[in-house]
């Protein structure tokens, strides 16, 4: 059964805004309503920032009444702030504002509430596509993981999610009373992506406030739980997404990926411009793909260049992490959903992440690179 926009602009006449009886539909805070092919509905509603808490039973009445119409099969609706330009303009607030809690040592004063139980969220970005990031992504947060941390990952790429392929997982997250997801796990890890609310094939034609409000959603709908580090694997670029999770999120800060030549160093370059410009500290650089050793003879070739991205970060004055070859190993690991890091953590390839890790931990909690990660204790 197809659901139409009409059918969901029915349904919404039914939630008031205030006690004089508005309706949501007739209140003008009502942003478009999309409905994809899978019955999925996607709709924002458009508050001041003071406003995030007396609307929230709004949104939540709003989403109950979608959710109740027979064939809607899910629904992402969440609470949109918009301001005029200038230097106070910010993006969307949070659907669900966490309470107060003290700020976070050197946090941007811009940035969102913290998740509650999360202790460092660090965004892996690019500025462009095909460099390898979510590969990085995967590896880096299992090598965390490997150091003794408490680690999620989330697939913030919503046009190209591809953790789902990574760790080899498919299905849906369960969902929980309050509406909330589980996550999926994968090899130890907390793992969320769009892939598990999507068909494979499906493509994300989205606009630029659809998928902030997937991402936010995703971010904290989702139980966590205790954490040491969130790994967010980004969209590439510098776009809506970039900035929703650089502006209303806590970011530890960032780690950019990029190949070892000079149109990827481009692009990567203009990533951490965006960064510094919105106060997320740059955790390193890493460069990708650098150096491809023949496995018949053992000649080592610099397809990509080498050397490119540690001079970038060094001319930045930005921390360097480490560099990841162009490995066929990684390539097969990573197409079968095997990720090297989980399945052969002592081999050669598995340990250049280990180090990336370590040294990325380092700088975090500003222990020396090589000390000692806490370690989980169940009591």
């Amino acid at each position: 059964m197809a659901i139409s926009r009409d059918d969901v602009m029915k349904a919404l006449t039914g939630v008031t805004v205030d006690a004089a009886g508005t309706t949501l539909t007739g209140s003008g805070r009502l942003s478009q309503v999309v409905v994809d092919a899978n019955n999925r509905v996607m709709f924002s509603i458009l508050i001041d920032p003071s406003e995030a808490e007396r609307f929230e039973p709004v949104r939540r009445a709003a989403e109950g009444r979608v959710l109740s119409i027979p064939g809607v099969s899910g629904v992402f609706a969440s609470l949109t702030s918009e301001r005029g330009p200038g230097p106070q303009a910010q993006s969307p607030a949070p659907p669900r504002p966490a309470a107060p809690q003290p700020p976070r040592p050197g946090a941007p004063p811009n940035q969102g509430p913290q998740l509650p139980g999360v202790r460092h969220i660090v965004a892996v970005a690019s500025g462009k596509g095909g460099v390898g990031k979510s590969t990085t992504a995967c590896n880096l947060a299992l090598a965390l993981k490997a150091q003794g941390l408490k680690v999620g990952l989330l697939d913030a790429d919503i046009y190209g999610p591809s953790v789902p392929k990574l760790f080899g997982l498919s299905g849906k997250p369960n969902v929980v009373e309050n509406r909330s997801m589980e996550p999926m796990e994968g090899y130890g890890l907390k793992v969320m992506s769009i892939g598990f609310l999507i068909e494979p094939e499906t493509a994300m034609i989205w606009r630029g406030p659809m998928v902030q409000s997937a991402i936010t959603q995703m971010l904290r709908d989702v139980l966590w739980g205790e954490l040491d580090v969130l790994i967010v694997d980004m969209p590439p670029g510098t776009g809506d997404a970039q900035l929703t999770m650089a502006q209303a999120t806590p970011l530890s800060g960032a780690v950019i990926v990029s190949t070892p030549q000079d149109l990827a160093l481009i692009d990567a370059r203009r990533g951490v411009t965006m960064f510094k410009k919105v106060a997320v500290p740059i955790l390193g650089v890493i460069e990708n793909m650098a150096t491809f050793v023949c496995p018949n003879c053992g000649h080592a070739s610099h397809i990509f260049g080498h050397g490119g991205a540690r001079q970038e970060a060094e001319r930045l004055g930005v921390p360097f992490l480490g560099e990841v070859p162009l490995n066929m190993t990684i390539r097969e690991t990573s197409d079968s959903g095997r990720p090297v890091v989980a399945t052969d953590p002592d081999g050669p390839q598995a340990q250049v992440y280990r180090e990336i890790a370590a040294k990325l931990w380092a700088n975090l909690s500003g222990a020396p690179a090589g000390r000692a990660a806490p370690k989980i204790v169940i009591e």
